[in-house]
């Protein structure tokens, strides 16, 4: 494993120019309290001079670091706070007027809050990171981070969250503008006053394709290239997904992860999720083969399940250790049929993430398969 400078990226990313790659790391340049999946309680404080932060949930997660560990492992990721600048003011448009560079493949997004859909897609976030947007009446920050292959969603409050210029773990650090908190995105954990220690609340974000998204949510809407900066859209500075190639078909990374494990390739695609009970991970790729996959966190049943029409997992927490059988598109629990996204069990906040952050993270983590 190597890591590489910021010069070495353009080899990564293949022919794609320096102005191009400093734009996306660097420059800003510019053209122009809800329910979360699994439950948890939320509360909003009020921060120096009267500003909102963001709401915080009631919650007990896995804590491989102290906060002092973390910060000590803080580094520049070359742009300064808002360097890399996020969309506060999304433009939509309807599925039959998609943007012009997104087609059936494009990796997308996908959120849908009180019955409204949203999709967000890859090409558009990876030059932005995060969007502050409302959807279904909720404001929300969707996030994504390039280097760890996280797409993360956030209830926001009155605030706006922004790109720190921070990475912890090669990982996105966010700040809320209304209290300047540090937030690192998988952790979803404050790691500064006045939210040191707190958690933020989450809802479900689905990584999947356009066609999936636009064929399992008809009426959704997509974010448009019409962000108010100059981006080259449509391409990717770190490479592509499809076929794989730059950063995300190699085994370097531009910074160091805080512990790596050799049990998968870094980049290998897992679904992760954190509790009270411990930190969980599952590959993708042993998912979509088996469909169901039960294990235990610390004596405790969960169950990951497969959904093939976006191509995405749900994970449940099962402590009554129900049995979760499936015909390969609904599952039953307890002989009742029901939808991968509908068991009545206590469904967890889970999300794609590259290994080399996951086990970065959580170390701790109990693998299933």
């Amino acid at each position: 494993m190597s890591f590489l400078t910021r010069r070495r990226l353009i080899a990564v990313a293949g022919s794609v120019g320096i102005s191009t790659v400093a734009g996306c790391i660097g420059d800003s340049g510019s053209a122009s309290g809800s329910n979360p999946d699994d439950g948890t309680d939320t509360a909003v404080d009020t921060d120096r001079d009267g500003q909102t932060g963001p709401p915080t949930a009631d919650r007990r997660l896995p804590e491989d670091y102290t906060i002092e560990e973390l910060n000590d492992n803080a580094r520049s990721g070359g742009p300064p706070p808002d360097g890399i600048p996020s969309i506060d003011d999304p433009n939509f448009l309807p599925a039959d007027e998609s943007p012009r560079n997104l087609v059936d493949e494009s990796p997308v997004f996908g959120v849908e809050i009180n019955g409204n859909a949203r999709a967000y897609p890859q090409y558009v976030l990876v030059w932005h990171e995060i969007v502050n947007d409302v959807v279904g009446g909720e404001p929300v920050a969707v996030t994504y981070c390039p280097l760890t292959g996280t797409a993360q969603g956030f209830y926001r409050g009155e605030t706006t969250f922004g790109v720190s210029g921070q990475l912890i773990n090669t990982n996105l650090v966010m700040f809320d503008r209304a209290t300047d908190s540090y937030w690192p995105q998988i952790l979803a954990r404050g790691i500064t006053a006045p939210h040191e220690g707190e958690y933020l609340d989450e809802f479900h974000v689905i990584w999947t394709t356009w066609k999936r998204w636009r064929t399992a949510h008809p009426d959704t809407q997509v974010l448009s290239e019409d962000t108010g900066f100059a981006r080259n859209y449509g391409s990717d500075p770190y490479g592509d997904y499809l076929p794989p190639s730059g950063y995300y078909s190699n085994e370097n990374t531009l910074f160091p992860p805080l512990q790596t494990n050799d049990r998968f390739p870094l980049k290998q695609v897992v679904i992760g999720t954190r509790s009270e009970d411990g930190a969980m991970a599952i590959t993708k790729e042993q998912l979509r083969k088996d469909t169901v996959i039960g294990g235990s966190i610390n004596g405790v049943a969960y169950d990951s399940v497969y959904e093939p029409e976006l191509d995405t997992g749900y994970v449940y927490r099962n402590p009554d250790s129900l049995d979760v059988v499936t015909d390969g598109n609904r599952y039953t629990v307890g002989g009742e049929p029901y939808d991968p996204d509908d068991l009545p069990l206590e469904r967890q906040i889970a999300f794609d993430a590259m290994w080399l952050a996951w086990y970065g993270y959580y170390p701790s983590t109990v693998v299933l398969e």
